[in-house]
């Protein structure tokens, strides 16, 4: 017998009722009913109530104090249950209790409204945070997902590889944590951005399938959807093309989605959407389908038009039905919205019964242009039409991309009942920095380009696509896979292009090199988002509440109180002098 307890607080039933039993536990609550004092005891299972007929049992108790109790479980009295916890019916009547680690009578927060504290106290006092039952339902929930998908990727014949925590930095393209070498004067290991090289050398080494839920470290900037530390399930087959990891995905998403929850879940195959398409259509590569609204590209139609404005640039359109009776205020909140991300307004037409338009635009257009609108636009009556122009196609699409979605959460086109699935694919291979003056990897740097090496014979870079896609749910990027670049001749031609010569990519990833003259077969894999996975599963819109112990959004450990200095004997240790 357990010396703290025989029985979990929220376990106890019926079948103890007059039974003398032990639990143990945090002091959740006191009340004092006059001169009645009842005490809520709680544990990871659930609360019980307890009261005594000894008026000084429970003198000195403090709340989230620890004690182990020892009583007889009785029935309440009908009038005083409780529906809202499972013990409601029964209480333990308490004939001892011991305190076995006191808690200050003043706590930074109350546990069961932390949710309400600001960030930056909640992850100082995380273990306080983590009591809160709402709070720590995350964590459980993250610990059934795991469990699910490790069984998951076992039925699939799965072979599950750790791979190193400390490697070699890699120019990946994200920034590394990088960890100096005490025993190598000047030299440096790094945490990894992804197992990406570890996972394609398996490959090389007669691996079939592997998988692991790997940890990922990315030194840049943290927001709601991107933390420090991540996991991602992780995994890469030999012998396999796109379609081969695209049923994998969809198995894996589709089943996880549909166990741990209630709503509708786009059945497989899931769409797949051209990156061409996407951009055109949501103004995204992360589009929410859940969203029916279009965007359609005008800027043919205005080349030459009267509205200067929209004269020989980019211009999208966002038709809405039905949206022509609106009232004037609430045209100017979309007109606010789309100033605040950076707009210097946005521009839109309706369409009158005789279906004239009406809008300061309107006077710009002439009859050719007003009919092209009508056709390409399938404008009705009441029909509203938004126009998003700039000079810069990307800025353009990226402005329709948010008007669009929040047309779509004004109007609550928007069902929070669903996920909807896609996969984006034909990534362009490259992409080109107006400011840095080069081209740089669109995504990712190991992808095999469509038409293998041959595509790199094609004078302009921008039409080479990759063998690239992503996972896309609600908007949200889930997962990033690939067919693997394995020809060594096209790895360094890939790499020329965004200005590394043979002997970078020799060093920087001398272990795929080597490898790959070595008889490597054709590999291709993806890796979904632990994180997100839980993050859209439990309804949150934060990452670090499915973490058990994240990093505050500026970097920081609130908790641990790091990063932090350390003494100058070990910086010595390590060769480094702080400039």
């Amino acid at each position: 017998m357990n010396k703290y307890r025989d029985r979990y607080c929220g376990k106890i039933s019926d079948i103890d009722v007059d039974k003398t039993i032990k639990v143990a536990g945090w002091i959740a609550n006191i009340r004092d009913h006059g001169g009645v004092i009842f005490v809520d005891l709680r544990d990871e299972t659930g609360v019980v109530q307890l009261v005594s007929n000894d008026d000084n049992i429970f003198d000195g108790l403090t709340k989230e104090s620890t004690v182990t109790v020892s009583g007889v479980v009785r029935k309440r009295s009908e009038e005083d249950y409780n529906d809202h916890i499972a013990t409601g019916t029964l209480e333990i009547l308490v004939n001892n209790i011991e305190v076995l680690g006191a808690a200050p009578n003043e706590l930074p927060f109350e546990v069961l409204k932390s949710k309400e504290v600001a960030e930056d106290v909640r992850l100082k006092y995380r273990y306080l945070d983590l009591r809160n039952d709402k709070v720590r339902k995350n964590i459980n929930m993250r610990s059934q997902v795991l469990k699910f998908l490790r069984n998951k990727m076992d039925s699939l014949s799965f072979t599950e590889v750790q791979t190193p925590i400390i490697t070699a930095s890699s120019p990946e393209g994200a920034r590394d944590f990088i960890i100096p070498s005490r025993k190598f004067k000047g030299k440096f290991y790094a945490l990894p951005q992804a197992p990406q090289v570890f996972k394609e050398v398996l490959m090389v080494s007669g691996f079939d399938k592997y998988y692991q839920i790997a940890p990922c470290f990315r030194d840049e900037d943290c927001r709601s959807d991107r933390t420090l530390e991540f996991y991602q399930l992780d995994f890469e087959m030999a012998f396999a093309d796109s379609e081969d990891v695209y049923k994998i995905g969809e198995e894996v998403f589709y089943d996880t989605f549909t166990k741990f929850s209630d709503k509708k879940v786009s059945q497989v195959p899931f769409r797949r959407i051209p990156f061409k398409e996407a951009m055109l259509k949501y103004g995204t590569d992360k589009p929410d389908l859940r969203n029916p609204l279009e965007i359609i590209d005008l800027s043919d139609i205005f080349k030459n038009c009267d509205f200067k404005p929209f004269r020989g640039v980019c211009v999208r359109g966002i038709k809405v039905d039905d949206l022509a009776s609106k009232s004037n205020s609430w045209f100017n909140e979309v007109v606010d919205y789309a100033k605040s991300i950076g707009m210097p307004g946005i521009g839109y037409i309706t369409v009158s019964d005789d279906m004239s338009f009406k809008g300061p635009i309107d006077k710009f257009l002439s009859d050719e242009e007003k009919k092209y609108l009508i056709d390409v636009a399938n404008l009705k009556v009441g029909s509203v039409l938004f126009f998003i122009a700039d000079k810069k196609e990307k800025l353009a699409a990226k402005n329709a991309g948010m008007i669009r979605m929040e047309l779509g959460r004004k109007l609550d086109l928007i069902d929070p009942n669903s996920f909807e699935f896609c996969i984006i694919n034909d990534f362009p291979m490259f992409e080109y920095d107006d400011e840095e003056e080069k081209y740089n990897f669109c995504h990712n740097a190991f992808s095999m380009p469509k038409g293998g090496s041959k595509a790199f014979e094609q004078e302009n870079i921008d039409n080479i696509l990759a063998h690239q896609f992503d996972f896309v749910c609600n908007g949200n990027e889930m997962a990033s896979g690939a067919v693997r670049n394995h020809d060594i001749a096209s790895l360094e031609k890939a790499f020329e292009i965004v200005g590394y010569d043979k002997s970078v990519v020799k060093e920087k990833f001398g272990a795929l090199y080597h490898a790959f003259k070595y008889g490597v077969p054709p590999h291709a894999g993806m890796a979904p988002g632990i994180d997100r996975i839980i993050m859209l599963l439990t309804g949150e819109t934060n990452l670090r509440e499915v973490q058990a112990f994240p990093m505050t959004v500026s970097g920081t450990d609130a908790m641990m109180g790091c990063p932090t200095e350390v003494t100058e004997q070990q910086l010595r240790e390590v060769h480094i002098k702080i400039r």
